[in-house]
């Protein structure tokens, strides 16, 4: 069974403003396999943080993975995507249903919170984007 550890963050200079996304997907012995880092035009930070994950989880369809861990920086994007708490944002939902939607496609994932220390590579990806 193919399992792959990514770490996920968007970030946005402005809210809105100009956004990018980062992606850090390392394979079950730590090693790094894939690094992702992609502008994304003008956006909120929290529409980048579903990006990077709806990003991510794609990835990880196209690497074949039966098992994802994903981590982000983001409680609202883990906290809504884990059932915690609740969407008011029209665009956000969409974003949660696709990322619910990607879930399915795995055999086991957890979405899991870390610190923004915790976070500091897909945190360079997404911000080197935004240059």
């Amino acid at each position: 069974m193919k399992e792959l550890t990514l770490y996920v963050d968007g970030a946005a200079k402005g809210n809105p403003g100009r956004a990018g996304i980062g992606i850090a997907i390392y394979n079950q012995k730590g090693a790094s396999i894939k690094r992702v880092g992609k502008y994304i035009g003008i956006a909120t930070n929290n529409v980048a943080e579903y990006l990077a994950l709806i990003y991510g989880l794609q990835e990880a369809l196209i690497l074949k993975a039966h098992k994802v861990s994903l981590y982000s920086d983001s409680e609202l994007i883990v906290k809504q995507m884990n059932g915690l708490y609740r969407i008011k944002d029209n665009l956000l939902s969409q974003f949660f249903l696709l990322g619910q939607h990607l879930k399915r496609s795995f055999k086991k994932i957890e979405i899991l919170q870390i610190s923004h220390s915790e976070n500091k590579e897909a945190d360079r990806l997404a911000n080197a984007a935004l240059k």
